[in-house]
């Protein structure tokens, strides 16, 4: 539940909420009801939506693609140039 604090309290990053998605289609759903109608993109799977509230859509591997060691490094530098999480390219890294 969100209660509207008005001018006084407004929201900020130290309220987010994470979206683990399950495909790509999921992260697209997601991350366009966010980011329109006056929400924001940000980096790395970031955005914020109408209200200021901020969200984190992740793909659901993301923990089991990061977590080869090798492998892991490489994910991370592909995400950290993204916006909107692109599974295919994180599993492609």
């Amino acid at each position: 539940m969100g209660l509207n604090g008005g001018d006084l309290f407004k929201f900020n990053e130290a309220v987010s909420f994470v979206i683990n998605c399950k495909d790509q289609e999921e992260i697209n759903y997601y991350w366009n009801k966010l980011t329109t109608d006056g929400g924001s993109e940000g980096n790395c799977g970031w955005c914020k939506d109408k209200y200021g509230l901020s969200w984190q859509v992740v793909p659901a591997i993301l923990g089991e693609l990061m977590s080869d060691p090798e492998k892991g490094q490489r994910v991370v530098q592909a995400f950290l140039k993204m916006k909107k999480f692109d599974i295919e390219t994180l599993e492609n890294a």
